[in-house]
């Protein structure tokens, strides 16, 4: 359930053709009340069913924080185990088109900073449908965040079931000179980045951290010690971020064997611009987390914008379309 569901756009084509195949009381629209329409889901989870509930955009979910945070996230462990929450929350996250303050944030640090909660960000076709089934079997409640740009990537993905495990991040790309962590979409741009980094003699491991709760300390761990180095890339802000328990986590773990302090990319710690002139200097592009990573490895190599401007502002991934 969730606005939009069953409308001919269908959450960005992901439930296109779910309420012909199931019915309208299995897959329905919601009114504009989030806050309420989240207990109904927490409801009908502590009675034995499994919903899924969809948002638009994280941003409308705020609304609901109460129910996710006070209830969902605390009723395994306030009734000693007896009982549990299994609810999926699908929020879309993302920039382009000019969103702007309250349609493009990414809120996966706030989500993840609660226990009881588990966050997942799935990047790829193949991972979103192995984690969203790993997620509605899991017994406690999983926010699960897409960001909008990711509705046009292809891959392959299996007919039949299968799962991706929760927690559990992916070296996407092998590497000897420095490890780059990607959150959800910028993952892909941390691959672009490690493809132009390629090009001047430095080898970057490309690590997609698929669930910020629980996070997974011993794949990045494992290849830190190998790099001696390592970036976060994350579409979210600095402050308090994902990126910051990265870095506190590498420098805490394996401080001598660092070639140099932890790095993260990140948005700065203002609200999301709307017009296109100031968003130019607000998010990373792969130019940007190459030049980054070519300074911490001491290489000197240095990558200028290669794009169109005017696309690169609201849309650097031409696979997306829209609707929204």
């Amino acid at each position: 359930m969730g606005l939009g569901v069953p409308d001919p756009k269908g959450v960005f084509g992901s439930t296109l053709g779910l309420q012909d195949k199931y019915g309208s009381d299995r897959v329905f629209d919601i009114p504009l009340a989030e806050n309420a329409m989240t207990g109904v889901a927490l409801g009908s989870a502590i009675s034995g069913m499994r919903p899924i509930l969809t948002h638009q955009r994280v941003d409308f979910a705020l609304s609901s924080i109460e129910q996710l945070v006070n209830q969902a996230a605390k009723w395994h462990y306030m009734f000693g185990g007896q009982m549990s929450a299994p609810m999926v929350i699908r929020m879309v996250i993302g920039r382009g088109w000019g969103q702007g303050p309250q349609h493009s944030q990414s809120l996966h640090s706030w989500f993840a900073h609660i226990p009881g909660l588990k966050v997942i960000l799935p990047t790829s076709p193949h991972d979103a449908k192995g984690m969203l089934i790993s997620a509605i079997e899991d017994e406690n409640p999983v926010i699960c965040l897409e960001h909008r740009w990711l509705y046009g990537v292809r891959d392959s993905v299996p007919k039949d079931d299968y799962r991706v495990p929760i927690g559990e991040a992916k070296v996407v790309r092998s590497g000897t000179d420095i490890t780059i962590v990607g959150v959800s979409y910028m993952t892909l741009e941390c691959v672009r980045a490690a493809e132009l980094l390629s090009n001047y003699g430095v080898h970057a491991e490309v690590i997609d951290l698929r669930s910020a709760s629980p996070l997974d300390f011993s794949t990045i761990l494992e290849s830190v010690a190998r790099t001696g180095r390592v970036l976060t890339v994350d579409h979210a802000h600095g402050a308090c971020g994902i990126g910051s328990e990265i870095s506190a986590l590498a420098a805490g773990q394996l401080f001598s064997e660092l070639q140099g302090a932890p790095r993260t990319l990140s948005l700065p710690d203002h609200p999301t611009p709307t017009s296109s002139r100031l968003t130019s200097q607000y998010y990373s592009l792969p130019h940007q987390i190459a030049n980054v990573c070519s300074e911490m490895v001491g290489n000197g190599a240095y990558f200028q914008f290669a794009g169109e401007t005017t696309h690169a502002l609201d849309q650097v991934n031409r696979t997306f379309h829209g609707p929204f």
